[in-house]
């Protein structure tokens, strides 16, 4: 048992806030990132990470042009850091909420193909549902969402599936329908027993390396991972439409942002394959063992409700 003396006295223990910048630091991998995710300004985190290592007396990030990187200790503090972030949120969560479901903050990700079309349809729901939620948002892309649940700074993501994450839990929504997109007046838009073996010799355009959405799409198209129209890809559904709409070649549009109006009046044909082609599943990603595994699931159980 740990004597009085033994006790490491308080003004030389780290605060929650500096612990909670050292996981968001090796999350994101740059302070700029980092500061954005926390809601603080770069010199004020790496500040706190600067007063960290002073009270710990190691360094813990080696900064450099190219971001920065956690030292071995760094590495082994912010996992550290993680757990112990993770059982004060839990402990916080269970005394105020007492056991109400998102009663306070819910720290939500969702990857760019299905934020800006499922969103507004969800958003509301929760609201009515759960009075109480107050909901942090994070757009960006699967490995950065899915990082930043291990890390904690995250409480769950909606994904596209399948992807092969260890550590990370799933659920599926619902299956998102693959579209045929191509400029108007497109010969393969008039045919009646479209299938994606007939644009194999297209031009197919595909979203930068990074977004699933690519992945999927090459999986369903049997591409080779270089066939595509251009060196210059999309970073963005929205740009992937208008690429399209000015000639550049075709692609797969998800039926989820189609519903959304996402070619709303650009010159394109937006066609449904003869048998509908599954590309792939939207669904509620949260970390293996995670406290707020109860709530991802319930949040999966709300999306279900939209399709």
């Amino acid at each position: 048992m740990t004597s009085m003396s033994d006790r490491i006295p308080a003004s030389s223990m780290p605060t929650l806030r500096q612990l909670q910048f050292l996981t968001a630091l090796r999350a994101q991998g740059s302070f700029v990132a980092a500061a954005d995710a926390v809601g603080v300004t770069q010199p004020t985190l790496s500040a706190g990470i600067k007063e960290l290592e002073v009270t710990l007396g190691v360094v813990l990030v080696e900064r450099g042009r190219s971001g920065a990187i956690l030292t071995a200790a760094g590495e082994d503090a912010a996992e550290r850091a993680a757990q112990a972030l993770s059982e004060v949120e839990e402990l916080v969560r269970a005394t105020k909420g007492a056991g109400r479901p998102f009663a306070g903050t819910f720290r939500l990700g969702a990857i760019p193909t299905i934020a800006p079309f499922l969103l507004p349809r969800a958003l509301p729901v929760l609201r009515r549902k759960f009075p109480e939620l107050r909901l942090q948002m994070r757009e960006d892309l699967t490995a950065r969402l899915l990082e930043g649940l291990r890390a904690r700074v995250l409480d769950a993501a909606i994904i596209a599936l399948p992807y092969d994450a260890p550590g990370i839990a799933t659920a599926s929504v619902a299956d998102d329908e693959f579209l045929f997109l191509a400029p108007q007046g497109h010969p393969l838009a008039a045919r009646n027993d479209l299938a994606p073996e007939h644009i194999k010799d297209e031009d197919v355009l595909l979203l930068d390396d990074g977004h699933c959405l690519r992945e999927h799409s090459l999986s369903v198209c049997h591409l080779a991972p270089m066939r595509r129209s251009s060196e210059v890809g999309a970073t963005s559904l929205h740009t992937l439409v208008q690429m399209v709409a000015g000639g550049m070649g075709v692609t797969l549009l998800p039926k989820i942002a189609a519903e959304a109006g996402i070619a709303m009046g650009a010159p394109v044909a937006i066609r449904p394959f003869a048998a509908p082609v599954i590309g792939r599943a939207i669904g509620v990603a949260w970390r293996d063992g995670s406290p707020r595994e109860a709530e991802a699931r319930m949040l999966a159980d709300v999306l279900r409700g939209l399709f």
